[in-house]
């Protein structure tokens, strides 16, 4: 059943600990909510059967959920990586799933696959970690999970929007890669009304200082005309605020709202979902990857 939008003193009450907390100084936002209580837990497939037979050291690292490629390649280099008792130093060494893994003295095993869409809100940090201590959009899933996970690509921390959340490698490299021309929309309030004159230049496309961009579709919005959406299939640094900035306007508020054909429809700002079975295979059809096999063993 759905909630309504509850008013302030509501939250409050919904909330103790927030509340309590409600007069100190301002810290980081809170964490994402779930959108969905109850996912299925078949939307999560066993990653080694897709797996090759052999993969790097580094790679069945992060696969696990244990850290990032680079950071298992220090673990690597500092001789604390041990395949089936033996410490490794080389990188490049590449290991079987029957291979036994530790790092550290511990075991690690490759965890399923997940799949994660999050509406990022602001002050939120597309980064695995931050070193200034803010929010990241691991800080909004991971204790919820259980799951070591990571971002498809970026959002500027001041955008809001979608961004991907998973630990299937091949999946985020090639959403990311730009020859696979992912779609990506934006919903864009500028600081003052673009001309019509300027939006047909954009269309036709423009000369940034890294180079020619011209998007795939511009709309105006038929309700407020200084927010209009933007479809691009690249993604380049601030790419949609540079292109704003390129008629002396200034972006006031930018949102992502659709992405790989995912939309941010029923999602709320702050929250968090599962991806669903199609979704997520619809997903690794456009990339130009095998569909996935769920199953309840392999959750």
């Amino acid at each position: 059943m759905k909630k309504k939008r509850p008013s302030r003193p509501d939250k409050k009450s919904r909330d103790s600990n927030r509340d309590t907390n409600r007069n100190r100084k301002p810290r980081k936002p809170r964490k994402a909510q779930k959108a969905d209580s109850s996912p299925e837990m078949s939307n999560r497939a066993n990653q080694g059967k897709y797996l090759r037979d052999e993969i790097r050291l580094n790679k069945y690292i992060a696969h696990a959920g244990f850290c990032s490629r680079r950071d298992a390649d220090e673990y690597i280099e500092n001789g604390k990586v041990k395949i089936n008792g033996k410490v490794v130093t080389e990188l490049g060494t590449k290991v079987s799933t029957d291979d036994k893994i530790e790092v550290e003295g511990q075991r690690v095993s490759l965890e399923p696959f997940v799949y994660i869409l999050l509406n990022k809100g602001k002050d939120t940090i597309s980064t695995t970690d931050d070193e200034k201590d803010r929010n990241t959009v691991l800080d909004a899933v991971e204790d919820a999970t259980g799951y070591r996970v990571y971002p498809v690509g970026r959002l500027d921390r001041n955008t809001m929007g979608l961004i991907i959340l998973t630990n299937d490698g091949d999946l985020a490299h090639r959403l990311m890669h730009p020859s696979y021309q992912v779609k990506k929309t934006y919903e864009v309030e500028s600081d003052r009304i673009l001309t019509d004159d300027e939006l047909t230049q954009m269309v036709n496309g423009i000369e940034l200082e890294d180079g020619f961009i011209k998007p795939h579709q511009i709309k105006r919005s038929n309700y407020k005309p200084n927010i209009i959406t933007i479809t691009v299939f690249e993604g380049r640094n601030h790419l949609i605020r540079r292109m704003i900035s390129f008629f002396g306007a200034d972006v006031v508020r930018l949102k992502r709202i659709r992405y790989a054909g995912l939309n941010d429809k029923d999602m709320r700002i702050g929250r968090w979902r599962y991806l669903k079975q199609k979704e997520i295979n619809d997903l690794r059809r456009l990339v130009k990857l095998d569909t996935l096999d769920f199953n309840r063993e392999g959750a």
